[in-house]
């Protein structure tokens, strides 16, 4: 198995990448959030790889970091996410909102992806929920619970649930905010839209 590839960006295409090493240009499908990061065509790149190895096709799937692509392997173990299917998650969320939206039972955050339903959200949350640990930003899960709990968080998580707006959306927009010791409710919703 290839592990990562180091080399020269080549082309850039709408889902692939090519880097040129040693002579050879590797094809390699990436999520659209690597796309929109890509230095310039001739800079120098490293991908970490999974090989997926079919009777009729081998694929190179390439992330920037060690992360997406771990995450990225466990979603394959996901009865009904493929290789592409992942790709699309991956495309859509980082892996700490998906880890955000996973363990906060979020399948709307995951079912908004293109190409997944609600069965197959569902699915992911039920199957990876034990298997995954709270994201690595600068909060978790359960500190966000923890810390967010308190009166008028509380209830501005609540207002803004009922906007229609994911859980995993409004911890993330309300953590943004930083400080909300001294906030009235409306100020903390007013802050929190502004954040999403």
């Amino acid at each position: 198995m290839i592990s990562y590839i180091t080399g020269i960006l080549a082309e850039t295409g709408t889902e692939q990448i090519v880097i040129e090493t040693n002579g050879f240009g590797m094809n390699i499908n990436v999520p659209a959030s690597v796309l929109s990061g890509l230095p310039p065509v001739g800079s120098e790149l490293k991908i970490y790889t999974y090989m997926y190895v079919r009777e009729d096709m081998i694929n190179l799937y390439g992330f920037v970091t060690r992360d997406d692509l771990e995450f990225f392997k466990l979603m394959l173990n996901v009865s009904g996410i493929g290789p592409k299917g992942a790709l699309s998650i991956l495309s859509y969320a980082t892996p700490d909102e998906l880890r955000l939206a996973i363990l906060t039972d979020d399948e709307k955050k995951i079912s908004s992806a293109p190409g997944v339903g609600k069965k197959t959200a569902q699915r992911l949350v039920l199957e990876l929920k034990d298997k995954i640990s709270a994201p690595v930003e600068d909060f978790s899960v359960k500190g966000a619970a923890s810390d967010l709990s308190g009166g008028v968080v509380s209830e501005a998580l609540e207002a803004l649930g009922a906007l229609g707006i994911s859980s995993s959306e409004a911890v993330g927009a309300v953590k943004k905010i930083g400080d909300t010791q001294g906030l009235s409710v409306e100020e903390i919703i007013k802050l929190a839209l502004k954040n999403i």
